[in-house]
This record gives structure tokens, C-alpha cells and sequence, in this order.
């Protein structure tokens, strides 16, 4: 479940579509839903991070092959260190699972969008 701290709105809009590398050997993944494509492409570890971290999250399947996915950051408010505040934390907790290895479970490409789910 997302965090609640939206008090001082929630900034750092952004949408991204993960897709499945296509090297032409293999047939692509039917991801049959949300869950089931939110289980292909990331770790427990790395679902957690977005729950966490994000204030608002949404996710959708893309012609049953990509995952698109739209979140937002609160503010912990003033007096609040950057580096503790939600978009930054996401950074290097992301980074951090990246670095370990634990991050995602199969290679994909990343793109922006700017047709936000909210």
C-alpha cells in the first residue's frame, strides 16, 4: 500500500511503460493481468520500494505484453532532508536493489509517457 503523505500535495509526476525485450528467439510473455505482470518483471524486494515510497501509484497491463505504470511523490514537508523525502528515497532504494541484483526478475526496456493512468 502506498504512503499517505500527500499534506503537502504530491509532485514528480511520471509514467513508464516496462516491456519485454523482444530478441526475436523467444516468444513474448501473455501477461494476463496487473498482478501476474507486476510478478514477471520485478522482485518482492523492488514491488515493495514502489509501495513505499510512492504516494500515488496505478498500475496497467499494455496489450498483454508491456506493464505501465503512473506514480507520484509526497513530501515529508519542511525540515525535511532530501535525501529522506519519498521521490529520493525511491531513487536509492531503487538503486540500491539494482546494485544486489534484486531488482527485476527479466530483462526489460523502459519508456517514458506522458499519457499518465490519473
Amino acid at each position: 500500500m502506498t504512503n499517505s503523505d500527500n499534506t503537502y500535495g504530491t509532485h514528480n509526476k511520471q509514467t513508464k511503460i516496462i516491456a519485454q525485450v523482444d530478441d526475436f528467439s523467444t516468444s513474448l510473455t501473455n501477461l494476463a493481468d496487473v498482478a501476474a505482470a507486476k510478478a514477471f518483471f520485478f522482485t518482492a524486494d523492488a514491488l515493495a520500494v514502489f509501495d513505499e515510497c510512492c504516494t500515488e501509484l496505478q498500475w496497467t497491463v499494455v496489450d498483454n505484453k508491456s506493464l505501465k505504470c503512473t506514480m507520484t511523490f509526497g513530501t515529508k514537508g519542511a525540515g525535511t532532508a532530501q535525501a529522506d523525502d519519498w521521490a529520493e528515497q525511491y531513487k536509492s532504494r531503487t538503486a540500491a536493489l539494482i546494485a544486489a541484483d534484486n531488482y527485476n526478475k527479466q530483462p526489460y526496456t523502459q519508456s517514458d509517457s506522458s499519457d499518465h493512468l490519473f
